[in-house]
Order: structure tokens, then C-alpha cells, then sequence
């Protein structure tokens, strides 16, 4: 008796775990540039004195889905997305490179180049771009950022610096708790040439909003099924209780 309410209970919990990445996937429908996560279930043997005989369910986030979401025309000259493969660099919250397709780049008041997250863009020397004052500004399809500076003519373009575009093997990349990537090994990845850049679009969240409601739904289902397990297990006890004192 003891081994089905266990069975039962560590379902529900594992079932929770599983809630809890699919409704942060549901919650990122439209994050521009968001990877949805996987998750699963598998069985693991608790192992400890004597055999293995419990089995119980855990949940596992075996990696991220790196389709790409679709291109939406913004217009918006700072608006940029991956054309294809590849991910921009950025500095991340703990201060190491990473990488995200969220194009959504502004200029911040002290003239630091950041996206919609608040994350710096890094130039090809690795650090942070900071744009000049300028009248005018262009990030070709490679990445470069060319300025017209403020009180010039507009014929006085000047190159500040090229975002760092990488193309890693999705097999050597990551998604770590702050929603980046990072290469498995650690440290910063070369930049590659080949990518591009589409100004004036984004990329949107490559979330099923669909696929994540039907799967909310099923595991509501079988949390509700876990619960019940449990409930019977308990009924099953107290008769069991009132038997033996019967006798």
C-alpha cells in the first residue's frame, strides 16, 4: 500500500514540475526570439539498502527547440532578426557572453546599443557597442552599424562597429535558467561571417500557443488522476485500520 502512495504522490509532483515548464513556455508566446523548452518523464529506480524494488517518475528538460519563429516586418530601423541560423552575442546578467535571437535593439540615454531584455550587444572585440550621438543609423546585413553623425552632412557615414553574430553547433549550445545560450564547454564563440541580419523585423516566440494548451490540459488530467490514487490509497488505509480493530 505503502509503495502505490508513493508511486502516486511523486506523479503529482513530477507532474507540477512538467506544469511549470510548459506554462513558462505558454507565457513566452510572444517573446521575441523565445525557445520553447522540452520536457519529459522517465522512470528512475530508487536505489538504497536492499533491491531497487520502487520506481518513481521524474521530470527531465532533455533541451530546447531551436526552430526558427516567423519574420514579422516592423519597419523599425533598430528592429533586427536572424536571416537563418546564427544567434547575436550578448552580455548576460552575470556578466559572461551569450547568445539570443531577440533583435529588438534600442540605444540607451549613456548610448549603450541593448535589446528589449535589457542585455548589451557585443561588438566583434567582444565588448559592448555604444553609439555615438548621430542623426541617423543603419545595421547592414552583416551586422555593421554605420552612423550619421549628429550636425554633419549626410553624406559623412561612418562605421561604429558589427554586432557578433555566431553560428554554433546547436549540439554545443545550452539554455541555461536566464533564458540564454551558452556554449556546453563554457567561454565565447567566434564570430561568423555568414550570418545575417534582416532590419526592420523580428523574430517572433517559435511557441505552439495550441500544442501548449492541449498539453497543459493532459497534464491537469493526469495530476487529477495522481490525486485520486492517492485518495483511494488513504480510503483503503482507513478501512484496513478499522478491520484490524475489529479483530
Amino acid at each position: 500500500m505503502d509503495r502505490s502512495l508513493y508511486v502516486a504522490m511523486n506523479g503529482a509532483k513530477q507532474t507540477l514540475l512538467a506544469q511549470t515548464a510548459n506554462a513558462n513556455n505558454l507565457a513566452n508566446t510572444q517573446t521575441t526570439g523565445f525557445k520553447s523548452d522540452f520536457e519529459q518523464f522517465r522512470s528512475m529506480p530508487a536505489f538504497g539498502p536492499g533491491y531497487p524494488a520502487r520506481v518513481y517518475a521524474m521530470t527531465e528538460r532533455p533541451g530546447s527547440d531551436f526552430s526558427s519563429g516567423t519574420l514579422q516586418t516592423t519597419g523599425r530601423d533598430l528592429d533586427v532578426a536572424i536571416d537563418g541560423h546564427g544567434w547575436i552575442a550578448v552580455t548576460g546578467k552575470d556578466g559572461s557572453e551569450a547568445y539570443t535571437r531577440a533583435g529588438d535593439l534600442r540605444i540607451t540615454p549613456e548610448g549603450f546599443l541593448q535589446n528589449g531584455a535589457g542585455l548589451s550587444i557585443l561588438g566583434e572585440s567582444g565588448k559592448p557597442i555604444v553609439i555615438p550621438p548621430a542623426q541617423k543609423m543603419e545595421i547592414g546585413s552583416d551586422g555593421t552599424i554605420t552612423i550619421v553623425p549628429q550636425g554633419t552632412n549626410p553624406t559623412n557615414a561612418a562605421v561604429v562597429d558589427r554586432i557578433k553574430l555566431v553560428n554554433p553547433d546547436i549540439d554545443n549550445l545550452e539554455k541555461r535558467a536566464d533564458g540564454l545560450m551558452h556554449p556546453k564547454q563554457g567561454g565565447a564563440l567566434p564570430a561568423d561571417a555568414n550570418v545575417s541580419l534582416v532590419q526592420g523585423s523580428l523574430e517572433s516566440s517559435n511557441v505552439n500557443a495550441v500544442s501548449a494548451m492541449v498539453e497543459m490540459i493532459e497534464l491537469a488530467r493526469n495530476f487529477e488522476l495522481q490525486t485520486k490514487v492517492m485518495k483511494n490509497v488513504d480510503d483503503n488505509a482507513g478501512v484496513t485500520a478499522k478491520l484490524m480493530q475489529m479483530a
